[in-house]
């Protein structure tokens, strides 16, 4: 038993040198890691399950994953009232910024289709129950892997490492496949995404809208993807440095909003930040003030706190001191400085609530469930509804951290 323990240490040491940062996989790292939020394995069972679909055609137009394997998606078609909306949710996973952990990477779902699950578990937003996601429950819904490693943006390839970073083909092809399907007709349309798929859906929310006519209802929704350029507790840039390394690596220049590249240089030009108050599409922010990725992987990270003086704090938020929680006030203060100009702009949403958590929209229980976190009485699922169909404006913005007694927050083992 002592064998196969160090075993298991020896292997998450390697990952977690491979890849400079643990790959948060979002929703399912918070189902199997977390132990201080509501036991979600019921409403997983009895969720509905969708096959993979592979993008045939993709390979002639080189959209194919890190290791050159086609991109896919799980598709569950809408009816009645539903059956010509549309709902993309990009899947998030992180981000590969070296060769080394770009190769690694490729060996797993993150970047090859070989390895991605046949079937997901459609919940929260994804659901296709009334009573679970009340205003989207029979659109057409759409998950689309994730499989590149850099938000859905790279364009370029590394023969000699056998990899192919082509994240905005895979974005095109995926597009393209979905319209042949259905999607041209539609009459509303809403972009997602969750962690770096809400980055994703920030980076592609003006493109998504130009695919449709005029008359379509298109909106963008952006789920724990505020990541911020912010100096962590030993006064570096953590996530700065790791994004200057995917934006080289994978050929996302190219591919970043022009208005942003003409006067900043492309690093800064893939913080959420410095596009956002650009976005000519109405766009809604779902964010935690207090992001458990990023106060692990972006503000302390182990790197920046070799002494470990951060360690129980970043794992649970109960643990911090008093000091520490003032420096987290002082990243959620930065949070909603970098929103004031977005939040004037009347057709865009926010719901920024006082939690310690990541991704809020694809687990259940809180997006849409009897104890879901709120805001002025609204679940998340109830204020991106009444944004998204008009029927009211959501600019929602919690009191800061112990305020809120209705948080799902994370506690990691």
């Amino acid at each position: 038993m002592k064998l196969l323990w160090v075993w298991i240490v020896l292997v998450l040491f390697s990952r977690i040198r491979v890849y400079g940062f643990m790959d948060f996989n979002e929703t399912e790292f918070l189902y199997t890691q977390a132990f201080s939020y509501y036991n979600e394995s019921k409403p997983v069972l009895n969720a509905l399950w969708v096959g993979l679909t592979l993008i045939q055609g993709a390979a002639a137009k080189g959209a194919v994953c890190l290791d050159g394997t086609l991109p896919g998606y799980h598709l569950h078609r809408g009816y009645g009232s539903g059956a010509n909306s549309w709902l993309i949710q990009l899947e998030g996973g992180g981000w590969c910024n070296s060769i080394r952990n770009c190769v690694y990477r490729k060996t797993t779902r993150r970047g090859s289709s070989r390895y991605m699950e046949r079937q997901l578990a459609f919940t929260g937003i994804l659901s296709n129950k009334p009573q679970e996601n009340p205003d989207f429950f029979n659109w057409n819904r759409v998950k689309l892997r994730y499989c590149d490693g850099a938000s859905f943006t790279g364009d370029s390839e590394n023969r000699a490492a056998q990899l192919q970073f082509r994240g905005q083909r895979i974005w095109l092809a995926a597009m393209e496949d979905l319209m042949s399907k259905g999607m041209r007709y539609a009459h509303q349309a809403l972009l997602s995404g969750c962690s770096a798929g809400g980055l994703a859906s920030i980076l592609h929310c003006d493109e998504f809208k130009g695919l449709f006519p005029r008359m379509t209802k298109v909106k963008c929704l952006s789920d724990a993807g505020l990541f911020l350029d912010v100096v962590d507790v030993a006064g570096g840039r953590t996530l700065r440095n790791m994004y200057g390394g995917v934006v080289a690596l994978q050929g996302v220049q190219n591919n970043l909003p022009r208005l942003c590249t003409s006067h900043l240089d492309p690093t800064s030009c893939f913080f959420p930040q410095n596009i956002i108050n650009n976005v000519k599409t109405p766009l809604f922010l779902v964010n935690t003030a207090y992001d458990s990725w990023q106060i692990q992987t972006s503000l302390a990270p182990p790197s920046a706190d070799p002494h470990g003086y951060w360690s129980e704090c970043r794992k649970n938020h109960a643990k911090c001191s008093a000091s520490q929680i003032r420096y987290l006030q002082g990243f959620r203060n930065h949070m909603l400085n970098a929103i004031k100009g977005f939040a004037m702009s009347r057709q865009n949403g926010l719901f920024i609530n006082s939690c310690f958590a990541h991704c809020q929209t694809e687990r259940q229980d809180t997006w849409f469930a009897d104890d879901s976190p709120v805001l002025g009485n609204k679940a998340v699922a109830t204020a991106v509804g009444d944004w998204y169909f008009d029927r009211s404006s959501v600019r929602a913005i919690d009191c800061a951290y112990p305020c809120d007694k209705t948080c799902h927050n994370l506690v990691f083992k």
